[in-house]
């Protein structure tokens, strides 16, 4: 069976696909650079799950395949939840590469400079993640969501991870999610926490009559 897994982010794939890895070998995962001719669909949600539905059920439709798609980002108490579910592009009026770590270089740092005069106690913040499971007949088979709390460090530490992870620092285990191998920042990220709860729901449905022998 194939599943697509609606991304082109290089990270985001790398991370899903390495927390993805243990299920079912009889499963092709694909992702959306293996269809070059879909065109991107819009993410106008004002939430993480209007978000992930929207992309989930579009390029389900325009592949005929099974697809996960997720909607993830960074809230931060102190900017009003900003960024938000604009995380992704909330410096694109102040960087217009194309280059994914130069784009996230400069979303991390207007946030730092948003932040600057914000004190430590005040600095509070959480990734999100929303999984959602559509197949081509425009139906949501399942949906996941997940969290990991935080707060913002004062400048960029560590490099691994992508996007934010650089100045997301978890208070329990002492280190920015930049810092963190990936099997560690798996098992406690916010993508984490909602494939957790996604793999043994896609496996049950596997199993059931309906879908059995797809």
């Amino acid at each position: 069976m194939k599943i697509l897994v609606a991304t082109t982010n290089p990270g985001k794939l790398e991370e899903l696909s390495e927390m993805l890895g243990d299920m079912p070998a009889t499963i092709e995962w694909l992702s959306l650079r293996d269809f070059p001719d879909v065109g991107e669909v819009e993410e106008d949600g004002t939430t993480f799950a209007e978000n992930a539905r929207k992309k989930a059920l579009g390029y389900a439709k325009a592949t005929g395949l099974w697809t996960i798609a997720d909607d993830s980002g960074l809230v931060i108490d102190a900017l009003g939840g900003d960024p938000g579910v604009y995380s992704a592009r909330y410096a694109a009026d102040e960087c217009d590469s194309r280059d994914r770590k130069a784009i996230d270089v400069a979303n991390y740092k207007k946030a730092l400079r948003l932040l600057a005069d914000v004190p430590d106690a005040k600095r509070t913040a959480r990734f999100k993640c929303c999984l959602c499971l559509a197949n081509g007949d425009g139906n949501i088979l399942l949906e996941t969501d997940g969290a990991v709390e935080g707060v913002i460090n004062h400048s960029p530490v560590g490099d691994n991870g992508f996007g934010y992870d650089p100045i997301f620092y978890i208070p329990a285990l002492g280190k920015t999610a930049a810092q963190l191998e990936n099997h560690e920042k798996n098992k406690i990220s916010h993508r984490g926490n909602a494939i957790q709860q996604f793999k043994p729901l896609l496996q049950s449905l596997l199993n059931s009559p309906e879908y059995k022998d797809i």
